[in-house]
């Protein structure tokens, strides 16, 4: 569902744009559609057309998604397993200090290597009414002051859709522009109509790499964008939104956590209106990639802090609770094809009633 059938339904039912704008940072705001302000009673505000029509369309808003399971982390992030309308599931993780982290499709194209949702494959494109309600469910636990687009999913192949929702979080849903974060593995489209649009997020780029030959092993069907013209094109982007870019490396243990790439790096970040956010792998049984040891990350931060590179260590949220992305939706997933396989063995089971 794409938010202009939301706002048809309640054009339909006779609200005029005043009563569209309220209804919307309601419902954004977790509280339901006829939700009245301090000083006014929502009988006292919407023509009775509204109040009489309302509940079948926030009976249509509800289905969108719902929570399927909560998954509480011990650094304060909150996981949670979504369930939209149709039975598919995402992710959304509540972040330390008001965050959210919301995702833009069911599964992925690009097939990054060292990403379980990537390995599902993509199946749907979230409607731009379906990623905002990641926000309404989120904030009926607790608040919510910043949007980043780095769940399941790639925003760029999506474009249209992440962009009406950002567009929408951006005003009704009171989400600061600099508060919203576009990630991506990097498309020429992105920095097309980024620029144009009334709501600008920042932008978080998937760098992984300084070597276009590794790149491309670890993102098989992302752009071939050299990570040095990504970084140009990123650059470009800070300096006309006045946003600092995050790039993003998930740092894999022999693969591009080496001292060859940290001087490239450096070479390649020093003195960039950015930040470089390094990663360390969340491992999961039986994976090719694994986790540098935590002295080795401290190395690597220290060595790019010291020669130029403001950096940043980034856990995923929620390790504990197997926090990587898609991993949660993966276990969900498989648990729900054994269960329907138990039930098809069962059927397809000769049956015992009235056998000696």
């Amino acid at each position: 569902m794409r938010i202009q059938e939301f706002h048809q339904a309640l054009a339909d039912i006779g609200a005029r744009s005043c009563h569209i704008g309220r209804i919307n940072r309601a419902w954004l705001k977790g509280q339901p559609l006829d939700a009245g302000t301090r000083h006014q009673k929502s009988e006292d505000y919407f023509p009775l057309s509204v109040r009489d029509g309302l509940a079948p369309i926030a009976a249509r808003m509800e289905g969108l998604a719902r929570i399927r399971s909560q998954h509480t982390a011990a650094d304060g992030s909150l996981r949670l397993l979504v369930e939209l309308n149709d039975g598919q599931m995402v992710e959304s993780v509540l972040l330390p200090r008001d965050g959210l982290c919301v995702s833009s499709q069911v599964g992925c194209a690009v097939g990054c290597t060292f990403c379980m949702t990537g390995k599902s494959g993509l199946l749907r494109q979230l409607g731009s009414a379906e990623i905002a309600a990641q926000l309404a469910l989120a904030r009926r636990i607790r608040p919510v002051k910043k949007v980043v687009f780095m769940g399941m999913g790639e925003p760029a192949h999506n474009l249209d859709n992440v962009l009406e929702a950002m567009d929408w979080l951006g005003t009704d849903g009171n989400i600061g522009h600099k508060n919203l974060v576009f990630s991506t593995v990097g498309d020429p489209r992105v920095f097309e109509r980024l620029p144009q649009q009334k709501v600008k997020p920042a932008l978080a780029l998937s760098l992984h790499t300084t070597r276009a030959d590794l790149r491309e092993s670890l993102l098989p069907r992302a752009p071939r964008i050299a990570p040095a013209e990504l970084v140009e094109m990123g650059e470009a982007y800070a300096r006309a939104t006045g946003y600092p870019i995050q790039y993003q490396w998930t740092l894999l243990a022999g693969v591009n956590d080496g001292q060859d790439e940290m001087d490239a790096a450096v070479r390649l970040l020093k003195g960039k209106y950015g930040v470089l956010n390094i990663i360390p792998y969340n491992s999961v049984d039986g994976d090719a990639f694994q986790r540098p040891d935590a002295g080795r990350v401290a190395e690597l931060r220290r060595y790019l802090h010291d020669n130029g590179v403001l950096t940043k260590v980034r856990d995923s949220a929620g390790q504990d609770v197997d926090g990587g992305c898609g991993q949660l939706r993966a276990r969900a997933a498989h648990l729900i094809d054994s269960s329907r396989l138990r039930r098809r063995d069962a059927a397809q089971a000769p049956g015992q009633a009235g056998t000696d």
